[in-house]
């Protein structure tokens, strides 16, 4: 199958572009060069932050901003800043307060820094080892603001990340987004950092219609983008409810699914 009229491609990273254990694999190296060749723009979002995102740079020749923190921060191949959407100043607090009621070790990105008060806590040495930066460790979280690009809860319990998310949305409504870049996290960030607003933002950038852009992705916070592109992807280890909201589905990311995807959806080529 080959779709008509693509002209960008948006992915998705972590449970999509890298394998589980953080690896860009050769075949997706050259799908994204045969992207170049047929003439289609490559770009790539992440709830990473820009640094964690820049060692795609070279590998993949990026010529697209880069969109972090879901959106809440994009940047040039250089790591220039274009465009920045922060969490309100008066919300970081009580954001904070609400992630840690729930019982979730709390993260807080300010700029090009990663706080966090437990330095052993879950999931950093992975998130270190995959973004290649390590976060800085406070007392306390009181008074930081200003700046504050994403605040993280993170927690292994899916029921816990679900209810934190819920009392999220019930608390600030729409003066956040909040949203899962992975089972245990929940990414909060000024609500117009998420993945559609990336969509709407290169589709601006290039002159490039929303129906003329395809995204694949893995996780809730990736279906935003679904919505508004023309053809979306799923990955085959998403679940049910991001399988549900794409237009196809493809392979798992221990299966080279995202090189089976631009191969089999968007240059009509076998394997």
């Amino acid at each position: 199958m080959k779709t008509s009229r693509v002209r960008l491609l948006l992915s998705d990273v972590d449970g999509t572009l890298v394998t589980p254990n953080k690896v860009l694999t050769d075949q997706s190296i050259r799908a994204v060069k045969q992207l170049g060749d047929a003439g289609i723009l490559f770009a790539i979002t992440s709830g990473r932050p820009p640094r964690g995102i820049s060692m795609f740079v070279e590998p993949l020749n990026l010529t697209t901003p880069l969109a972090a923190f879901n959106g809440g921060v994009l940047a040039d191949r250089d790591m220039k800043i274009i465009e920045q959407r922060t969490i309100r100043d008066d919300l970081v607090a009580p954001t904070i307060e609400l992630l840690t009621s729930h019982g979730m070790s709390v993260w807080v990105y300010q700029d090009t820094d990663w706080f966090v008060l437990d330095i052993d806590g879950p999931h950093i040495q992975r998130e270190s080892l995959a973004c290649e930066f390590e976060p800085s460790q406070l007392a306390s979280f009181e008074g930081i603001g200003g700046s504050i690009a994403k605040v993280v809860g993170v927690n292994d319990d899916v029921s816990i990340v679900a209810a934190a998310r819920s009392a999220m949305a019930e608390q600030f409504g729409r003066h956040v987004s909040a949203t899962s870049s992975q089972t245990y996290y929940l990414d909060v960030t000024h609500p117009d950092a998420n993945k559609g607003k990336v969509v709407e933002f290169l589709s601006a950038k290039f002159d490039i219609e929303p129906d003329e852009i395809a995204t694949i992705g893995d996780m809730q916070n990736d279906t935003l983008m679904f919505a508004p592109s023309g053809f979306s992807i799923a990955m085959g280890n998403a679940d049910a409810e991001v399988r549900k909201a794409a237009n196809a589905l493809t392979k798992r990311n221990d299966e080279e699914g995202f090189a089976y995807a631009v191969n089999h959806f968007l240059l009509g080529l076998s394997g």
